[in-house]
């Protein structure tokens, strides 16, 4: 379903260029080349995810995890290696990411779907579900530029999971949303899991541990550790000396 080959992700460090006067007073041409500096935000990532199999990364702001989401989405090119993917997919990317702010939430719907390959007549048969699913009310036809981040979520959440897509990628949407939409999100989940292929970034472990089936942990753009949830996060934690959190019940997937 998934396969990364020796993934690698590089960026360029551009650096603000001084003032001509900050320049002078440290008796520094002003217009001295520097190449920018690059930095591999991720480098021989390899890991394959099959079909029905729900995968949480985890690991520190900066590890990589978000790019690797967008990689696999299809945002950003690699750099080295390969990536393959065999089906269709849908995103949730933070909150209310790839949103119009000016238009409505009924017809970023019609937006999202279309990004996401669907027509106008799929979009039509499912957009009255995906509204109830976000319990948005008449926010439904303000611009989403009024929505709180909860109701961001909500909609992206609600978007994703009915567009009926191959595989889902989730990232960081944890703990928006009152108690009851986070407990039917969850049975949302537990609902997709073995049908889609989920990859799932969080810095929740209790959300990871529920849902994942297998972890990897990425640590500077690498992978540090993959294997059984327990196990990869049991190592994590202890890597960062953090210590784990007892199960929070009030927390569910969004």
């Amino acid at each position: 379903m998934i396969r990364v080959s020796d993934l690698g992700i590089k960026f360029k460090m551009e650096k603000r260029r001084r003032s001509r006067t900050l320049s002078f007073l440290l008796e520094r041409p002003h217009n001295q080349s520097r190449s920018p500096a690059e930095f591999w935000a991720l480098r021989h990532v390899s890991f394959a995810v099959e079909r029905g199999e729900t995968v949480g990364i985890i690991g520190r702001n900066g590890s990589g995890k978000s790019t690797l989401l967008r990689v696999i989405a299809g945002i950003y090119p690699p750099d080295e290696g390969k990536v393959s993917i065999g089906g269709e997919v849908s995103t949730l990317f933070s909150l209310g990411t790839g949103f119009n702010a000016e238009l409505s939430g009924r017809d970023n719907i019609y937006l999202d779907g279309i990004m996401m390959g669907l027509t106008k007549k799929q979009i039509d048969e499912i957009s009255d579900a995906i509204i109830e699913f976000a319990e948005l009310g008449d926010f439904i036809d303000m611009p989403v530029r009024t929505y709180s981040s909860g109701m961001r979520s909500r909609l992206g959440f609600a978007i994703a999971i009915h567009c009926d897509k191959d595989i889902v990628l989730i990232d960081e949407i944890m703990g928006a949303g009152d108690a009851a939409f986070r407990q039917k999100a969850e049975a949302e989940m537990n609902r997709i899991m073995g049908e889609r292929t989920v990859m799932l970034v969080s810095h929740a472990m209790g959300t990871i541990e529920r849902f994942a089936t297998r972890v990897i942990w990425l640590n500077r753009g690498v992978v540090a550790a993959m294997g059984k949830p327990e196990e990869v996060i049991e190592q994590y934690l202890a890597e960062s000396k953090v210590k784990k959190q007892p199960p929070d019940k009030g927390v569910g997937v969004i």
